[in-house]
């Protein structure tokens, strides 16, 4: 790692007296607009043991398909999908500007070789993947081998290359926001396009206060680099307000600058849905709408 002198987390009552003034304007900003730059930051994601390459084919037909059904919204940003499936997305997917975007390195525990990590990220890579999706060795962080954390991503970031490396810290894992905080200093110094919260996989996913902690970091990375890393909340967003309050968190400690699926992305399954459902109730129309 360099060496950098970072700023400490944000303490507790600073995030909790910021997030408490930003949930105050949460209804506010469920308009058109707001809802518009949502849907089009989403990783439509489908990680589940059952996927099947029907249920991908049908999803990824489904965004190839949206501009037809909804041509006056953009699309989402890209399909997150198992390694194996990408081939499956690569050879239906004809929309313009989605990527496609899948895990790996051992996912969602991280708990193999870093050579299998490695190979099987440039295999992904290799059949058509945009994006890879790691998550950090969390147990290695735990006992402070930071060098070895650093290490990984660095090889795996290499073994992809011009590919974008999302790194997952899996936040609800890692104790407290001092922790948060230095493993998303350890992965952006790695070489993170973006860091992750979570894999959805574990008992605590996305929280408000992980994220702030985590723009935060990338906030402090950028005054003292110059490099602009992305940020993705993932996980237990099912409802238009849980995507708001990342928004309005993103917007507040990065700035406007950062609210564009190029650097703010949200890992879900069905917030989409509810984002339509939300634009369509605007239009005054009660239906709820089930399109993914």
């Amino acid at each position: 790692m360099k060496e950098y002198e970072y700023s400490k987390a944000p303490s507790k009552g600073l995030i909790d007296s910021q997030l408490s003034e930003l949930k105050k304007d949460t209804n506010k900003l469920k308009n058109k607009e707001v809802l518009l730059q949502l849907l089009n930051c989403i990783d439509l994601t489908s990680l589940n043991t059952t996927d099947t390459t029907e249920k991908i084919k049908a999803m990824t037909q489904k965004v190839s398909g949206f501009s037809s059904n909804f041509p006056q919204y953009k699309n989402v940003a890209a399909i997150c999908v198992y390694p194996s499936l990408v081939p499956i997305v690569k050879g239906n997917l004809t929309a313009k500007n989605v990527k496609i975007a899948a895990v790996g390195a051992g996912f969602p525990s991280s708990q193999t070789f870093v050579a299998v990590k490695a190979a099987e990220c440039e295999l992904t890579v290799h059949k058509g993947a945009d994006e890879i999706d790691i998550v950090i060795s969390v147990g290695s962080f735990l006992e402070k081998n930071y060098n070895k954390v650093a290490a990984e991503i660095q090889i795996i970031k290499e073994s992809i290359g011009d590919a974008h490396l999302k790194v997952i810290l899996e936040t609800g894992e890692l104790l407290n926001t001092d922790n948060i905080h230095l493993a998303s200093i350890i992965a952006m110094e790695a070489g993170a396009d973006f860091i992750k919260t979570s894999t959805g996989k574990t008992s605590v996913s996305a929280t408000p206060e992980a994220v702030y902690t985590m723009c935060s970091a990338i906030k402090d990375y950028y005054a003292k680099t110059g490099r602009k890393v992305g940020i993705k909340p993932s996980g237990g967003m099912s409802v238009s307000e849980d995507a708001i309050i990342y928004y309005q968190i993103v917007k507040k400690v990065l700035g406007n600058e950062w609210l564009n699926n190029k650097l703010f992305r949200l890992g879900a399954s069905r917030l989409a849905n509810s984002i339509l459902t939300d634009l369509n109730a605007l239009e005054g129309k009660k239906d709820e709408i089930k399109y993914f």
